[in-house]
């Protein structure tokens, strides 16, 4: 019989000479994967022609929804195809929210093998449906089951790296979620030479790219998984005695909250609506950057004074090269904006960091409309970077916010519970901005300023997100666990041969193996050079 005792937590714990600085490259195996979940639009169109190839094979008018779904003689649409995207995020924070718990007891290492599968196993799932044109395979398969996937894979490191790092929790955090972020920029472009590669007179290759894809991820991530380490139990970086007196305020607490209790606090529905706002701002917006920034300057864009409606359709194809650079351009200050502030909210402080969001959010979103009104390009477009460095940093420093009012000791759980936030967010940021920017345009209102409500109402959401901000208090005592629930509740073991040292003793993360912590850098460096390389050649274009 098969036995899996490696995946057992208790397997996983660090012994001497282990270097915590290989935990964040793990980490980043795993998120650089499940986050080409952004980049999936690049399957829309060459899937909307799966079966005409060179045009849609469109289904006669009146054909019903379901006999859509199951028909293998014309081609889908891209809303139905997009169901796909939102699937993802709904999935993503329902399983986190459900399979949290879990993961604390089960240890990093299983949950990333379990995200493997799902991710890599839905996106098998999703190639069979290509190639049998059957659509809900795509939903169950890549939405579904990789949805889950995608939420294991994400919450699988918080906790182990916030313990890893608690002298810089959001700096560790912030390295991990970036990679969330960078994941379509290296994906997204490696998706589409794969499909020119696969693509002939018979087929549009997207079967054949998400076989691919899901090879080249599923070793990633099982590498990503077995590299997985916890520290011992009470386990402190050498050298270090905790927060000094000049960084320690109520904000940050030496107890721990059972997940069980802390989602009934009014601390975490405060920072579910902190996490959903700032969110719901931005997320719609990152959608829609491309037309976005065509609509409002036009032709302006060219150095011409011509709306967006008198462009020719060459003219509508220089801007359209320019959109995607903006968008490229914005993935760079998401990815970014995750390690740089959640690096500084290890100074500046998780409440001041969230506030300078709400406050420098709320004046940007306002000002916005007068810009675009005025032709201010440059300023538009950097209003918008910052914007969506500070969607980018939200995420990253969330768990150490968490971290700080419940303690680690289910901060992994209960960031799962909290993810449901983005869920959420997912839903309400895209429908406002496109609905608002549909009800202006059927009123009359120019592409230019279609898009000028949306900013007050986003700015409104911000002024929301402050509030809930401001409310955030230090978690009652009696909702602490006492030291008898600690010891009950002990999700980090000693290892089975007992060997591992307590404390800074036995090396256990010190800087040792050098060489190993270099390559292990360079496998994930390597990609995101690659992702990098790719977005600034297409954000270029904006400066020409």
């Amino acid at each position: 019989m098969l036995k899996l005792d490696f995946l057992k937590k208790e397997h996983t714990v660090a012994g001497p000479g282990f270097n915590r600085w290989l935990v964040p490259p793990a980490a980043l195996a795993i998120h650089l994967c499940i986050g080409m979940a952004y980049g999936f639009s690049v399957f829309w169109l060459p899937l909307s022609k799966a079966l005409g190839i060179t045009a849609s094979k469109l289904p006669p008018e009146g054909m019903g929804f379901f006999a859509k779904i199951f028909s293998t003689s014309y081609d889908w649409n891209i809303p139905m195809l997009g169901w796909m995207y939102t699937l993802f995020f709904v999935f993503l924070g329902s399983s986190a929210a459900v399979w949290g718990g879990w993961l604390e007891h089960a240890g990093p290492r299983k949950a990333g093998i379990v995200s493997a599968f799902c991710w890599c196993g839905g996106l098998v799932i999703s190639a069979i449906g290509v190639y049998v044109h059957q659509i809900w395979m795509l939903w169950i398969g890549s939405g579904v089951i990789g949805g889950i996937g995608l939420g294991l894979g994400y919450i699988s490191p918080v906790s182990t790296l916030i313990k890893w790092f608690p002298d810089r929790r959001g700096m560790a955090t912030g390295m991990a979620i970036m990679g969330f972020g960078g994941g379509a920029m290296i994906g997204a472009p490696l998706a589409d030479r794969l499909m020119n590669f696969y693509a002939s007179p018979t087929s549009v290759g997207v079967a054949q790219t998400f076989l691919t894809l899901a090879a080249i991820y599923f070793i990633y991530m099982i590498a990503g998984a077995m590299a997985y380490r916890v520290p011992p139990h009470d386990w402190k970086p050498e050298g270090w005695e905790g927060l000094p007196e000049s960084k320690k305020s109520g904000m940050i607490t030496n107890n721990h909250v059972h997940l069980d209790k802390a989602w009934k606090t009014p601390q975490f529905w405060f920072l579910w609506g902190v996490l959903c706002l700032n969110v719901s701002a931005s997320i719609g917006i990152i959608g829609m950057a491309s037309p976005l920034l065509q609509e409002v300057f036009g032709g302006k864009l060219l150095g011409l004074n011509l709306s967006f409606n008198e462009l020719s359709t060459a003219q509508k194809t220089q801007i359209a090269a320019i959109g995607a650079g903006f968008a490229g351009l914005l993935s760079l200050f998401n990815i970014g904006g995750r390690f740089i502030w959640a690096s500084l909210s290890d100074y500046l402080g998780r409440k001041l960091t969230y506030t300078i969001f709400f406050l420098l959010g709320i004046a940007l979103y306002s000002l916005n409309p007068t810009m675009g009104s005025a032709g201010y390009i440059a300023l538009f477009v950097a209003s918008f970077c910052i914007i969506v460095s500070m969607y980018g940093g939200g995420f990253a420093t969330i768990p150490a916010y968490l971290a700080d009012m419940f303690g680690t000791q289910m901060v992994g759980a209960i960031h799962g519970r909290l993810l449901t936030a983005w869920s959420t967010a997912g839903v309400l940021g895209p429908v406002l901005v496109n609905y608002i920017r549909e009800y202006q345009l059927s009123k009359g209102v120019e592409k230019a300023h279609a898009y000028d409500s949306t900013m007050y109402v986003l700015a409104g959401l911000l002024v929301l997100g402050f509030i809930c901000n401001m409310l955030v208090r230090p978690v009652h005592e009696r909702h602490h666990m006492s030291e008898e629930e600690r010891n009950e509740l002990q999700l980090l073991h000693k290892s089975p041969a007992g060997k591992h040292a307590h404390g800074a003793g036995g090396g256990i993360g010190a800087a040792s193996h050098p060489i190993k912590v270099f390559l292990a850098w360079v496998a994930v460096g390597i990609p995101l050079a690659y992702g990098f390389y790719n977005t600034i050649q297409k954000a270029v274009g904006l400066f020409r």
